[in-house]
């Protein structure tokens, strides 16, 4: 007969009871002893690497979390080969933890195909019971690597492996296909899922992505989905408060140290629902109605029948502020006066919208006196002390705006706009190392702000280091190389350096790009002249003379380039046409009467009277307007230095530059016989190159008017 037993080894429990316990080998069993002592010392050392792990995870140190799990795995794998070898039976709980340790520390460090990988030898392990929660996990690895249709795969799988006892677990998983759907745009998908989490378990969130996706697919049912949000349960759960019992003596403190987390946790979930509610309201308010100030009519009266009856506050003070964006502003300010009015959770934003709106108005007064109430709500409000430094900044009490300004950086250190106007003032008080300082602050909070930087190169080159303020502005070159005033600048200040030809590059980019800007043509005309290129000038100046048509100096200046290259035909073609558009011009007259007298023309005695005439008009109207006229200039004056951009700086250079180039050096001919009339001039385009003797038919003397003064409104 064969035995029915098998012939390897076998525990003592089944053994035959007739046998003796007293014929066991007493070295057997202290070798069994010894051995399972040293399998608990391995599990024990397994186990203490794993809880490394989890404390270096805890402290952010996520390579050394790794590395702990990775030598878990390994002295575990150590230990199942002993086992086996002795006989024992493997720890199935220890493998499945070391392995999800190692999932979990490959995921936080990002290397997720390695946690993927450990995660399915997890899955096909058949005496795994986690496998749903294992996909769960590896679906959410696939989210992040925006691998949705694997990721809806497993949430399905997840679904399917999860008991219908487990409703929570299911609701969340529903979500968190709704979710991805979302990602994929398929929008309809995600609202039959939120649907049914919001039939089954209702929370803000599902309502508020509820809300979301009715409006990207501009569905009716927004009205529903808004309902909804606001008849889902916040989570908190009020029965969970401690309460102090009779004998406590301190019942304050007992609250405080036993519920402090617990208020924090719904504080901040109240906080969240109240965003989201706010937001969605905001959102679908203009999509509802004809005007968002009637779709928030409508939120607002389904949020005073709801739990969250405080927000219509809010959405009210929403609805101002639309209508200020649609430039609505009577029922605007009457909204939030009628806040000012009444104590109210917004009582200290209304106020600083006020002071706001004075400020722009130049109330200032107003607006100091609504920042100070704005203040009273709340005395750490930055907001509210940039908004009184801006009216004492407009009051031009500068030293006071740098106290609010630094006070407002006190509470919130990271405040840009406190920052950025706290420059503005030091500028104003001619300090331009702290405006550098505060702008270097800025830039360093604001890597890539261009306003930023062009204050950087305002003060780099008022502190005259030109080179730097270059440097700078490449830097607004680089991030937006199409800008034609950034690039006039930058030739600006290249000029200011002496390279001239760097400035013309620049100069003709800007031209480019933006041909209308006249003090770019007129810089460029300059230097053509200065490079005896009069014809590029002609055509400057031309540009200039269609985009300044009621400018005669455009027109003078294309007539004396003519001259300049010798074509007096043209240039006295070009007077007569001037004097056609411009009968009362002196300088035109002046110039028509020298070149009919220089090449011998009989019209030069019927301008002579025109000049005459055009001079005592002149004289005349100088007389009686003397007083409207300084007046004028003095109201023109002001308001160039008022102007702070590019084009008035180098309108101002180019002046400069242009003044330079009117001399009273020699004319390339002389005068015939002197004049009793004034008609004498100068060339606004200065002296020109000796014309080589070649001609064969010359003029026997030419007239010279080397002692006439030009206007001032023919100069540039």
């Amino acid at each position: 007969m064969t035995a029915i037993s098998g012939a390897s080894y076998t525990s003592s429990i089944n053994c035959d009871s007739t046998n003796d316990p007293s014929d066991k080998n007493p070295s057997l069993e202290a070798e069994d002893e010894d051995m399972s002592e040293m399998h608990k010392i391995l599990e024990e050392e397994v186990n203490e690497l794993i809880k490394e792990s989890w404390i270096a995870q805890s402290k952010g140190d996520l390579k050394l979390a790794v590395e702990k799990a990775i030598e878990a795995v390994r002295n575990e794998r150590a230990l199942v080969k002993q086992r086996e070898k002795s006989g024992y039976r493997i720890n199935v709980d220890l493998s499945f933890t070391v392995l999800f340790n190692l999932a979990n520390q490959f995921e936080n460090n990002k290397m997720y195909p390695e946690a993927l990988s450990t995660y399915r030898v997890m899955v096909k392990n058949r005496n795994c019971n986690y496998t749903g929660l294992l996909r769960l996990s590896m679906a959410n690895i696939y989210v992040r690597q925006k691998n949705y249709p694997k990721a809806i795969k497993l949430y399905c799988k997840a679904l399917d492996r999860t008991p219908n006892c487990h409703k929570k677990r299911r609701m969340k998983i529903k979500q968190n296909i709704g979710v991805v759907f979302v990602h994929m745009c398929q929008y309809p998908d995600a609202i039959c899922c939120f649907e049914e989490v919001m039939r089954e378990s209702p929370n803000v969130t599902v309502g508020y992505n509820l809300v979301l996706c009715y409006y990207a697919i501009g569905d009716k049912m927004m009205r529903n989905g808004f309902e909804m949000l606001l008849l889902a349960p916040l989570g908190t759960d009020d029965e969970a408060k401690h309460f102090p019992s009779e004998g406590d003596t301190c019942p304050n403190a007992t609250i405080e140290s036993m519920n402090d987390e617990l208020h924090q946790t719904k504080e901040a979930q109240e906080k969240q629902a109240e965003k989201y509610i706010v937001t969605a309201a905001k959102l679908i308010a203009p999509a509802m109605e004809t005007s968002a100030a009637a779709g928030l009519d409508w939120c607002m009266n389904m949020v005073k029948n709801s739990q969250h009856s405080e927000l219509a506050s809010d959405l009210e003070f929403a609805k101002a502020i639309a209508q200020l964006k649609q430039k609505d502003f009577k029922p605007a300010f009457e909204i939030l006066n009628k806040f000012h009015l009444k104590d109210s959770r917004v009582k200290g934003n209304t106020a600083n919208n006020l002071s706001f709106r004075h400020f722009l108005d130049k109330n200032y007064d107003q607006a100091e006196e609504y920042a100070h109430l704005a203040l009273k709500a709340d005395p750490h409000n930055p907001a509210a002390l940039i908004n009184k430094g801006n009216a004492v900044f407009g009051k031009q009490d500068y030293e006071r705006a740098v106290e609010c300004y630094k006070e407002a950086l006190t509470n919130h250190s990271a405040c840009t706009e406190a920052l950025y106007n706290l420059g503005l003032c030091y500028k104003k008080l001619t300090c331009p190392e702290e405006a550098l300082h505060c702008f270097l602050d800025l830039h360093s909070i604001l890597r890539n702000d261009n306003q930023v930087i062009y204050q950087l190169v305002k003060l780099f080159e008022l502190l005259g280091d030109n080179h730097q303020a270059i440097e700078w502005l490449m830097h607004i070159i680089s991030s937006t190389p199409t800008d034609p005033s950034a690039l006039a600048k930058l030739g600006q200040l290249h000029d200011a350096t002496g390279d001239k030809l760097q400035a013309y590059q620049y100069y003709y980019e800007s031209f480019k790009l933006y041909p209308c800007s006249v003090e770019v043509i007129e810089w460029l005309a300059g230097y053509y002249i200065q490079t005896q290129s009069c014809g590029k000038a002609i055509k400057s100046f031309e540009r200039a003379a269609v985009l300044q048509p009621t400018l005669v100096k455009w027109r003078l200046l294309v007539a004396a380039c003519y001259r300049r290259n010798g074509d007096y035909q043209k240039a006295l073609e070009k007077y007569k046409h001037i004097h056609c558009l411009f009968p009362e011009d002196i300088e035109c007259l002046r110039f028509l009467v020298n070149l009919c007298m220089d090449m011998g023309l009989k019209e030069v005695n019927n301008y002579k009277g025109k000049l005459e005439k055009a001079m005592r008009i002149s004289e005349q109207r100088l007389n009686s307007g003397r007083r409207l006229s300084v007046h004028g200039w003095r109201e023109s004056t002001e308001g160039s230095v008022a102007s702070a951009d590019f084009s008035n700086s180098i309108k101002q250079h180019n002046r400069r530059s242009m003044i330079r180039l009117i001399t009273t050096s020699d004319e390339p001919y002389e005068a015939n016989a002197p004049n009793e009339l004034d008609a004498f001039y100068v060339d606004p385009l200065g002296p020109q190159m000796a014309r080589p003797k070649t001609g064969g038919h010359m003029l026997k003397e030419v007239v010279g008017f080397n002692d006439v003064v030009l206007g001032e409104n023919f100069l540039p």
